[in-house]
């Protein structure tokens, strides 16, 4: 509800907007507690094991919201996949794996999971010419800006690093701002123009 509330302010009208919300469930990070989570989420560091079941399941789950739109008549070269946090790590994990061509992806304060799992150079499916616009807080105490500076290294070695956008802002920490929302509707604006 918070980023429906967020992207209201920057909405073009000729754009539909999908928030879906991540399922409930118990998080190893959280003591184990129920959270909304797309995937478990064990540690915080570059090290952490990952829960690559969980991931790959949640791609799938974005996969699918994917191919209704396609059946609701929107083409998928039409459509930008994003996210924060985790939420922006899937959609990177997602965009990366799909043979869906897609419009573009919006990465805010996040990684990229499962990052051993792909090939060493660039990849072949047909998203690897696919603009990105990465965003990182340079105060975000939670998903290291390091984190995001790595990712995008990653990322400039897998799909044409011409079409990688990667924006810090002072001062922010895990969270959002102005300048930043301006950044995402000017790259929505760009990469979705009214037809």
């Amino acid at each position: 509800h918070g980023w429906s509330e967020a992207l209201a302010g920057i909405k073009s009208p000729h754009v539909k907007y999908i928030c879906p919300h991540a399922p409930v469930m118990p998080v190893s990070l959280n003591m184990n507690m129920s959270m909304p989570s797309w995937f478990d989420i064990i540690g915080l560091s570059p090290d952490s094991q990952e829960d690559e079941v969980g991931i790959k399941q949640a791609a799938e789950n974005v996969k699918a919201l994917i191919d209704q739109e396609v059946k609701n008549g929107i083409p998928s070269n039409r459509i930008i996949l994003g996210g924060f946090s985790q939420g922006g790590a899937l959609s990177l994990y997602t965009a990366l794996t799909t043979h869906q061509k897609l419009a573009g992806v919006v990465a805010l304060s996040c990684w990229l999971p499962l990052r051993a799992s792909f090939p060493q150079g660039p990849i072949s499916g047909v998203n690897k010419e696919i603009p990105v616009l990465q965003c990182h807080g340079d105060c975000d105490p939670l998903v290291p800006l390091m984190f995001g500076s790595l990712t995008v290294e990653k990322l400039k070695s897998m799909i044409n690093p011409a079409n990688v956008t990667f924006r810090t802002y002072s001062g922010m920490m895990h969270s959002s701002c102005i300048e930043e929302m301006m950044d995402v509707k000017q790259f929505i604006d760009k990469h979705l123009p009214p037809v």
